[in-house]
């Protein structure tokens, strides 16, 4: 094991125990260069503050048996709550991304970002309750996700097309007045592309993601970051235009938007047509597993116009995997867009390509939530600040920012 840029922290020490990286005390003194006394001095202070605990022997080459270093990962909560334009699904994990509570709330996302966070805040409290009787209270830090882009700058909405009311809002000084704890907002389909990233495709990079609900929505995780753009407009395919669909208004106020001819929102539209009483994606999903064969026609020509942007990206980022999620993805979705993206594509631009359902459903946003909600509690410079420890990091790496 090679040796990592000295001086480390406590920080930095709680880092490589989380990754894996060492598990007893020889082990950081061997990666880091640091000497005994120090390497004591600086687990001492992660045991006292309850983040790591040590138990059991580990394997040893000769002599005593050391005891195996490890997160501990009921330190706290970490409260994640998912919004969609319609529901609110919250859950509380541990700091290894185990759910230990969930909550349902019906929400409406046009009430403003002051309505719907107190209902929010409130579903919560009712969560920790729930963790309180299993002897769970203390809350680590929150996560939000919000179906809009979020300016990574100032952790607010902007400009969302399906959220009146929430351009430029609070988010975290609303959530912060109910929980003083470090809090992520983050878009849901991003939310979504680093859920499914670190569940089931840790080695691809870049992954891509297409989640196609009330709106369509891209995420994009490249070397395990979200790929946010400059104020949070990475990925938003769901604007761009499609050529001879101007009769297609969307909520953006533009005509012939991919969402506005391709969403769950545009496919219940023209079931209702039809004479079906559809007026949502998750209206559309009912007849999907029901085998309805309009509905399944209808999703797989909104697959074939995701598939002819979706082309476009692939061409952009070369992904390695790209992931089909939200209400609509099923199998007539993912014929649809691959239908598209193989005839569009140039051959060597998806030789390496796998277009695939996405494998944790709807809690998909739900664990990358947690995941970085996790990482910035435990990032080395946060739990420095929290133990009281001062360094000079210039030049020294650090792990994920989002």
């Amino acid at each position: 094991m090679g040796r990592t840029m000295a001086p480390a922290g406590p920080g930095d020490i709680l880092h490589l125990i989380r990754e894996g990286a060492v598990s007893t005390r020889r082990d950081i003194t061997t990666a880091t260069g640091l000497s005994r006394v120090t390497v004591a001095q600086r687990v001492d202070a992660l045991r006292g503050a309850g983040l790591v605990y040590e138990s059991g022997p580990d394997e040893s080459t000769g002599g005593r048996r050391p005891a195996r270093l490890s997160l501990n990962q009921d330190h706290g909560l970490i409260l994640a709550a998912v919004l969609d334009t319609t529901h609110a699904e919250l859950t509380a994990s541990n700091l290894a991304n185990e759910v230990i509570a969930t909550r349902h709330r019906d929400i409406n996302i046009a009430d403003g970002g002051a309505a719907v966070l107190d209902r929010v805040m409130d579903g919560f409290r009712g969560l920790l309750r729930q963790c309180k009787r299993h002897g769970s209270s203390r809350v680590d830090g929150v996560g939000l996700s919000v179906p809009g882009p979020v300016d990574p700058r100032t952790a607010r909405a902007s400009q969302p097309p399906l959220m009146p009311g929430w351009d430029d809002y609070d988010v975290t000084g609303h959530i912060q007045r109910a929980f003083d704890v470090p809090v992520v907002v983050e878009n849901d389909a991003n939310a979504t592309a680093l859920g499914e990233h670190v569940s089931h495709h840790r080695d691809a990079s870049p992954l891509a993601l297409i989640k196609v609900s009330t709106g369509i929505g891209c995420g994009i995780v490249v070397n395990g970051c979200i790929l946010t753009g400059v104020d949070g407009g990475s990925g938003d395919i769901g604007h761009v235009r499609l050529d001879g669909h101007d009769d297609a208004v969307c909520t953006c106020g533009s005509r012939g938007c991919l969402a506005a001819v391709a969403s769950g929102r545009a496919v219940a539209a023209r079931l209702c047509g039809l004479g079906r009483s559809t007026s949502s994606g998750s209206d559309v999903r009912k007849l999907l597993q029901q085998g309805d064969v309009e509905a399944g026609q209808l999703t797989r020509e909104a697959g074939r116009h995701i598939g002819r942007i979706a082309s476009t990206l692939v061409s952009l980022i070369n992904p390695g995997v790209l992931v089909i999620t939200g209400d609509l993805a099923s199998p007539a979705l993912l014929a649809g867009i691959q239908e598209s993206i193989y005839e569009l594509s140039l051959p060597r631009a998806v030789r390496h390509l796998r277009v695939t359902l996405g494998g944790l459903g709807e809690s998909a946003a739900q664990v990358g939530l947690t995941q970085m909600v996790a990482d910035k509690v435990l990032d080395p410079a946060a739990v420095d600040a929290q133990l009281g420890h001062q360094q000079d990091r210039r030049g020294q790496p650090s792990t994920r920012r989002w």
